[in-house]
Formats: C-alpha cells, sequence, structure tokens
C-alpha cells in the first residue's frame, strides 16, 4: 500500500498560491515593523539622543540583516532543503538524522526554543498594535493614560483567538491572505508617502552605514544594537516552518514584494524620524512608535484597525505552526502523545488541545508580566537566535549529505553562524530584561524532549524480545482450544519491535501466561514513522500461518495513527488474497463482512523498583512514566475510542537485584 497524497492546489504557482502565502507565510516577519524601530530609537535612549547618521545605521541594519538572513539564508539556501515539499527544524532533522546521533541535540535544542518564541510573538505583536489607539485624541479624553485598558483589550483579543482554535480556521483563513494583501500595501503606501520628502535617506541600502553605526560613538548600545536588528528578521524561520502549506515557488513570487513593502515602511519611519527628532514637542514621548506617529492623523484609525488584524493572522499562524511542530516532535517520539484534533478539512490543519491551553495560559501570563509591548521587545528574539543557530547546523549537515563540496557547505556554515552567533551575544542582555522567560519555557520543554527521548532509549535497550516462531506451535494449541472460551476473533498486540518474525516477550506473557488469550488470527503491528511526510504504506509475514500475521505500518511524520481503520483495510485485503481465512459473520448489519471483530491490547510498563539501573535513568524512566498520566491514552491517540480494549499494566523487569529468599521452618 502506498500513499497516494498529494499536495493541495495551493502549493503550485499561481495567484491563489501567492495570496495564501501572504496570509500563511509572512504574518510574524510583516508585522516587525511595529515595534523594530521603536525598539533602536528607545535602546538609543529616545529621540532626541539619536542622530542622523544614527538613524541611517539603523536602516541600513535593519536592510542586511533581512537580505542576509531571510532573503540568503532562508528563501535561497534552506527552502531547498524541504522534505517532499515540508519545511521546520524538525523536517530538516529527519533529511539528515541518519548522518549522526547528535544531530538530535540541534533538533530539540532548536524545536524546544520555536515553540518558546511562539509564546512571546502573539503577546508582543498584538499588544504593539493595540497601543496606537494611544495617539487617537477621543481615547485618550474616554479612558485616560490608563494602559490597564490596553492589557485588557489585548488579554480580549488572545482569549478570543485562542477560543476559536477548537473550531478550525476554514472559514477566517479565507480572509487571511487578502487582509495581508492591504497590509503590505499599506505599509508601502504609509512608506512612500513620508520616504517621498527626502529620498536620500535610499542610502543608507549601503553596509557603510550599518558598519560605522555599530561601532560609533553615538549608539549607546554598542553591540547590543544587534539585538534590535534581529527584530526585523525573526520570522525568517516561520518562513521556512510553513513551507509546507504553500509550496516554496509560491514563497519565490511573493517575497520579493513582501520585502519591498518591509523596507518602503523602514525606510519611511527613517524619514519620519529625520523630520521629528528636530521638533521637541516629541521629547520625552513614552515608548515612542515612529510606526504609528508616520500615519496621517486621518489615517491613523484605519492603520490601527489594519495593524490589529495583522498581528492577529500573524500570532495565529504561529499558534498553528506550534500545533505543527508539537505534532510532528510527537511522531518523532520526542514529546509526549497529546490528544490531537482535525476541526476542519483542510490539509494539515490540527489543533491540540494541551498545547493550545498551554499557549493560551502563557501569553496571557506575558502581557500581565511585562504590562508594555516596550517591556516584551526588551524579551524577544533571544529564544529565535538559537533556533537559527541550530538550522545552520542541521543546513550544514544537510548540504554535506547532498554532495555539496566541503568549502562550499563550511563557508556557509561560517559565515551565518557567525551572524547569528552575534545576534545571539547581541540578545544575551535581554535574559535579565525579561529574557529568561522564553530561556526557562525553553528549558522545561527540552527537558520534557530529553525525558520522552532518553526514556525511550533505556527501554528499548532493555526489553527482551523473542522469536514468534518459536511460540507458532503453542499459539496453535491455543486458538483449536474449544475448552477455553474464545476471547476474539482476531487479537491485535501493538510492539516496537521492527524485526519480522519478533516482538517483546511480554506481549507472548500476556497471551500465554497472564491469561491465555484464545483467538482464530494473532495480530502483531508495529508502526513506524518514517522521514517522508506523507508515507502510508505497510509490509506483512504471516509466518507461514492462516493464524499469524506480523505487520509493519510506515506512516509519514504528519500522518494521522488512525489504527482502526488501517487494520480494516489490511485485513480485507489479506482475506481476499488468502493469506488468512474468510471470517465471515452470521450476526451483521454490513453486507459481505469478510473479517471478524478486533480485540486489542495495550500494554502499560509499571517501573519495577527492583532495578539496578543507575539512579539518573531510574529517574528519567520515572519522570516518563509519570507524565504519561497526564497525557492521551494509548486508545485514543491510536483512534481506538470506540474499539474493544483491553489495558495490562505489567512491570517493566529490569534486571532484578538478588531477592531475599525465604526459609522454611517447622510450626
Amino acid at each position: 500500500m502506498k500513499s497516494t497524497n498529494k499536495h493541495t492546489d495551493v502549493t503550485k504557482f499561481s495567484a491563489a498560491g501567492l495570496l495564501v502565502a501572504l496570509g500563511v507565510v509572512y504574518g510574524d516577519i510583516g508585522t516587525s515593523p511595529l515595534y523594530a524601530m521603536k525598539s533602536f530609537i528607545n535602546g538609543n535612549g529616545g529621540l532626541e539622543h539619536v542622530s542622523d547618521d544614527f538613524i541611517l545605521g539603523s536602516l541600513s541594519l535593519v536592510f542586511w540583516t533581512i537580505t542576509l538572513l531571510t532573503t540568503v539564508k532562508y528563501v535561497l539556501i534552506t527552502l531547498k532543503a524541504d522534505n517532499n515539499g515540508e519545511g521546520g527544524i524538525f523536517s530538516l532533522f529527519t533529511l539528515v538524522r541518519n548522518r549522526a546521533k547528535w544531530l538530535i541535540i540541534p533538533a530539540m535544542l532548536g524545536g524546544s526554543a520555536l515553540l518558546a518564541d511562539g509564546m512571546l510573538t502573539p503577546a508582543v505583536s498584538i499588544t504593539s498594535a493595540v497601543e496606537g489607539l494611544e495617539l487617537i485624541p477621543s481615547f485618550n479624553i474616554l479612558f485616560g493614560n490608563n494602559q490597564n485598558i490596553i492589557i485588557t483589550i489585548v488579554i480580549a483579543i488572545l482569549f478570543f483567538l485562542f477560543f476559536i482554535q477548537h473550531f478550525g480556521t476554514d472559514l477566517i483563513g479565507k480572509v487571511f491572505g487578502p487582509i495581508m494583501l492591504i497590509w503590505f500595501c499599506t505599509l508601502a503606501f504609509f512608506g512612500i508617502i513620508n520616504l517621498s520628502h527626502d529620498w536620500t535617506l535610499l542610502r543608507a541600502l549601503s553596509p557603510y552605514y550599518a558598519v560605522n553605526t555599530l561601532f560609533s560613538s553615538e549608539n549607546k548600545a554598542g553591540l547590543f544594537i544587534l539585538g534590535s536588528a534581529f527584530l526585523s528578521s525573526t520570522g525568517a524561520e516561520a518562513l521556512y516552518s510553513d513551507l509546507g502549506h504553500v509550496g516554496k515557488n509560491n514563497i519565490y513570487g511573493s517575497w520579493p514584494f513582501v520585502k519591498i513593502c518591509l523596507i518602503l515602511n523602514y525606510f519611511g519611519q527613517g524619514a519620519w524620524l529625520l523630520s521629528a527628532k528636530n521638533n521637541p514637542s516629541f521629547f520625552g514621548i513614552k515608548d515612542l512608535n515612529p510606526f504609528f506617529q508616520m500615519i496621517p492623523p486621518a489615517l491613523l484609525i484605519f492603520g490601527i484597525i489594519i495593524s490589529t488584524l495583522a498581528t492577529i493572522i500573524a500570532s495565529q499562524a504561529l499558534i498553528s505552526g506550534s500545533f505543527t511542530l508539537v505534532s510532528e516532535a510527537i511522531k518523532l517520539n520526542l514529546f509526549p502523545r497529546l490528544h490531537t484534533m482535525y476541526p476542519s478539512s483542510t490539509k494539515g490543519q490540527l489543533y491540540l488541545p494541551a498545547v493550545n491551553r498551554i499557549l493560551a495560559i502563557a501569553c496571557i501570563g506575558i502581557v500581565l508580566y511585562f504590562q508594555s509591548s516596550q517591556h516584551m521587545e526588551a524579551a524577544y528574539g533571544l529564544s529565535i537566535t538559537v533556533t537559527m543557530l541550530m538550522t545552520t547546523i542541521l543546513l550544514f549537515n544537510y548540504l554535506l549529505k547532498n554532495k555539496t563540496p566541503f568549502p562550499i557547505a563550511l563557508l556557509m556554515l561560517i559565515f551565518f553562524g557567525t551572524i547569528e552567533f552575534c545576534f545571539f551575544i547581541a540578545n544575551i542582555v535581554k535574559f535579565m530584561h525579561g529574557g529568561f522567560v522564553a530561556v526557562l519555557i525553553a528549558l522545561a520543554i527540552l527537558f520534557i524532549m530529553y525525558i520522552w527521548i532518553k526514556g525511550h532509549y533505556i527501554k528499548m535497550g532493555l526489553l527482551e524480545n523473542v522469536s514468534i516462531n518459536d511460540y507458532k506451535n503453542q499459539l496453535n494449541q491455543l486458538r483449536l482450544d474449544t475448552d477455553r472460551d474464545k476471547y476474539t476473533t482476531n487479537l491485535v498486540c501493538l510492539t516496537n519491535c521492527e524485526e519480522p518474525d519478533q516482538i517483546e516477550r511480554k506481549i507472548m506473557y500476556s497471551i500465554l501466561d497472564k491469561r491465555p488469550k484464545r483467538a482464530d488470527v494473532y495480530w502483531f503491528v508495529n508502526i513506524k514513522v518514517t522521514d517522508e511526510p506523507y508515507d502510508a504504506e505497510y509490509t506483512v509475514d504471516t509466518l507461514d500461518t492462516l493464524y499469524i500475521v506480523k505487520v509493519q505500518i510506515r506512516l509519514g511524520f504528519r500522518v494521522e495513527q488512525k489504527l482502526n481503520v488501517f487494520l480494516r483495510q489490511i485485513s480485507t485485503e489479506l482475506v481476499e488474497n488468502g493469506e488468512i481465512k474468510n471470517q465471515s459473520r452470521s450476526y451483521t448489519i454490513l453486507p459481505d463482512r469478510k473479517v471478524g471483530d478486533f480485540r486489542f491490547i495495550l500494554i502499560q510498563e509499571q517501573l519495577s523498583y527492583e532495578t539496578t539501573l543507575n539512579s539518573w535513568d531510574e529517574f528519567i524512566l520515572r519522570s516518563k512514566l509519570f507524565i504519561k498520566r497526564f497525557t492521551v491514552s494509548p486508545a485514543k491517540w491510536f483512534g481506538l475510542e470506540t474499539s474493544d480494549v483491553d489495558i495490562e499494566n505489567v512491570p517493566l523487569f529490569l534486571n532484578y537485584q538478588c531477592h531475599t529468599t525465604l526459609k522454611r521452618t517447622e510450626k
């Protein structure tokens, strides 16, 4: 059985695909003009402390950051590292993980940092947009200069945004593209209005101004000014992650338009700053935001509305991206299994209630803790630099795997690694200003990933496998034993063993010893997640019998594991091929039913206290078993809620220590 999944039409280069790309891919980087230039000015002490050269240098830093990181690294190089059209750090990891086992480390570091950054992005972008209300006189007359009103509005928007995830975003998703098209046109329009007063600003396209400002005495932040420059490119990693939703050709086709709109807006803000820095009335304004200040007063309401809509769309894209990222981590055995729902017919759209709740609590908590976008900006961007560095490491290995000459691959690693390391150092200062929040979240996610994968390796190294062939006669005798009540027609046991003729000893113990289970056919099913995103195939071995079936189902890391549905298909095909006997039933509402009933045995391990494991490995396994209590049940994960499922708890025997032997005495 081979998958016939095809990418949706929007992944092909077309006007519709370009429009979808605007709505899905560029939300994060497209809303960066709301806070990036503001960060430059406030980081240097305010408008009264900036010079013409500083403004030119800031614009130059923005332009070259977007050019080198987003355009060259991600659009021109990283997008080529697609896994059958899918992108993102975990997709990249699956392409290179066979090169070296240690590559799982940058994948885990990058994935956990990306998830942590996703909790800050909705908070900082939506707050930046809503704060534009403070420039409206009628708003100030009605509410005064009260930041609590802003916070209340932001929390209400976030609450609504996370609430609607349960219903899917098919309907509102159709307007994402048109709204973002209006947004980027608005960015360009406002930029041109201000830039038209001083086109000489375009000289900031020269890297001279960036380098000069970086080492100028007028730059009070020194190297740490790169932290502000980096804000203009924080959405680059999301651009790669969303590759599978829109296709690389639509990103190639839409990025020049997006970049031009962004640059025009940044330079328009620069033009406004040059004119405003000579106006003392702007001095001392708290949280001065050149984005809203440069908008003509008559269009300010429109600017606030469209920017708020754009930040909501950007947040939606990051939330959906977080769901996809966690789902991929689960399939790669890097994260606990969580309940997954598919609320719409859109390919790839899924909903994880637990992740949604955690994101909602984290985002609202961040807003309440930081109170203003300026404080959030001080914490924003630190974790994403880690993700970019880890992507560069994986990309280096991908280039080598694809026979890229070593000097070229090494040059890419050194060039982008150096740039990103500088950004990382520049962002380190944010740790004490709130960056620790994102770091702590990332470390918590990383620790869970470590427990999960390390626990898996420990368990797999200690489990004992047996040959099914050694028990063929016993299984045959058991199925023919009419003195025993029939347990089920098809008994299905899940196994982690990939060898065709082997299973774990505990499974055979469950069938023969714990309670002999009489069935017509014994199924041993192994589900293997492959490096391809949409694989869906199986292999089968009946071991020259009509009553034993060892099945390996190979599923891509983006395929839902509907075990019940798959087994119905496989069993029907085996009956039609004569590999197992027809199981027609006298009582059924299904015409021409060829397969009988199924009963699933799911075995849950309990760690024995009698073990010679070292204390750290024992802690890892106990932690993993503890976390499992709060995750989705195996029955729900494999789509067996409506099936006949028995769960057996067995001790995970791990090298018994010496027992105390009892001595019999006379009465």
